[in-house]
């Protein structure tokens, strides 16, 4: 309670003696009514508007300031409740879960809902004239015994993992079983390893990954440095980090970017929401540096996991554009510093074509900006992305606004891109 009175007496450097006042009445109160297990306080501390200050203290912050070592209260440290029960389960428009603050809970339930269903890979690996052991992470994504793990987690050290390659499996339960990699793409780091079992095998959820903002909490599961059965949690640091941005050379890849302590050993594993969905795959960390995790946007993975059971492989388009998604902000500050900057309002910006490729052939120039893809308005890579999806070999039309110009319409042929480009 006196810890608590100090943070009150000072707000911008000014004393708050009617803060304290008020604080302490209100903290006698609690400790009294407290005496009800039931009862549910909250404390609204106020001052004047031209104070400009509001204090809230919720329910269960107030009835562990009354008695600090009580077991059987079952409040939380962040209740969902506080000062109104008016919104009590009304939707999350950021994330779209339920309105559901981080309580003592939270973090151990989602990764009880997950962890059966973590895997550690062992890889026989020869090493000076010895076999070593190599060792990484998956989650179980289907009762058939499919797991989700890293490529280079199920292959040896300087190759390329294949399909038929034999890999040891051991669950949490302590089952352990010879695993057949099923399909690995290198570009993306994502292999399938499948299990067979004549008992129910536990499967992880998969959740989405489109809708995770920053600061939202996040688990870390895997097997850092052979240590299985490991939790960590932290809060996502960026939701779009490029490649590029990593110095990783190759095709443009985007990672969740985590503060999870992630080591050795937790490529493969799952990165999970505080509603025990899979919402990520981790892939790789800082390795100077703390606090600097990676993993796959869940998303993205379940497209290259489609693009697995239809072809075998992944099959990736490409036109040869570098392009940039364009706000209102940007295109303001284009069209100052360039008078003939095309007036548009939104679309995506091409400043550069590479030479020799599907989009130079095609006619597009630096400084277009593309406003409409095989006959859909678009305002982000994404979309563009998303349009061509496989269609490797099949012409789309495209329409530019180009200076003053004005509108060209385009027609571009996808090629099958080499992802070490």
């Amino acid at each position: 309670m006196r810890h608590f009175l100090r943070r009150l007496l000072v707000v911008d450097k000014k004393p708050l003696f009617g803060a304290v006042a008020m604080a302490a009445a209100a903290g006698s109160a609690v400790a009294y009514s407290n005496l009800d297990p039931h009862y549910r306080p909250s404390i609204v501390v106020s001052f004047p508007r031209s104070a400009g200050l509001s204090f809230v203290v919720p329910s269960g912050i107030a009835s562990f300031i009354a008695d600090p070592f009580a077991s059987d209260h079952g409040s939380h440290f962040f209740p969902a409740e506080t000062t109104s029960h008016a919104n009590d389960g009304a939707k999350d428009e950021g994330s779209g879960h339920t309105c559901q603050c981080l309580g003592r809970d939270s973090i151990a339930n989602a990764a009880a809902k997950v962890g059966p269903a973590i895997v550690n890979i062992y890889v026989p690996e020869p090493y000076h004239g010895r076999m070593s052991i190599t060792m990484g992470s998956g989650t179980i994504i289907d009762s058939d015994g499919t797991i989700l793990t890293c490529a280079h987690a199920v292959s040896t050290e300087g190759t390329h993992p294949s399909a038929k390659e034999k890999v040891d499996v051991s669950l949490q339960d302590g089952r352990t079983f010879v695993g057949t990699v099923l399909n690995a793409d290198f570009h993306s780091d994502i292999a399938l390893v499948k299990i067979t079992s004549n008992l129910p095998l536990p499967a992880a959820q998969l959740g989405s990954s489109k809708r995770l903002r920053p600061g939202d909490w996040v688990i870390a599961m895997g097997c850092p440095l052979s240590l299985q059965n490991t939790v960590t949690a932290g809060i996502v640091s960026c939701v779009d980090r490029k490649s590029g941005d990593l110095g990783l050379s190759g095709m443009t890849m985007e990672y969740l970017q985590t503060d999870c302590a992630t080591n050795e050993g937790n490529s493969g594993g799952p990165l999970v929401n505080i509603d025990g969905e899979v919402i990520g795959v981790n892939v790789m960390k800082v390795a100077a540096a703390d606090g600097l995790s990676f993993a796959l946007p869940i998303d993205s993975v379940s497209k290259i996991i489609h693009e697995f059971k239809k072809r075998g492989r992944v099959v990736r388009p490409w036109i040869g554009l570098k392009m940039v998604d364009l706000n209102e902000m940007i295109i303001a500050q284009l069209k100052e510093r360039e008078p003939t900057f095309p007036s548009v309002e939104k679309g995506v910006l091409v400043p550069m074509v590479t030479p020799g490729s599907p989009a130079e052939r095609a006619g597009f120039r630096p400084g277009d900006v593309v406003i409409e893809f095989e006959g859909k308005p678009v305002s982000s890579i994404d979309e563009i992305v998303e349009i061509m999806d496989d269609k490797v070999g099949i012409p789309l039309k495209a329409v530019v606004r180009r200076g003053k110009d004005g509108v060209v319409k385009l027609t571009v042929t996808p090629e099958e891109a080499n992802p070490d480009m």
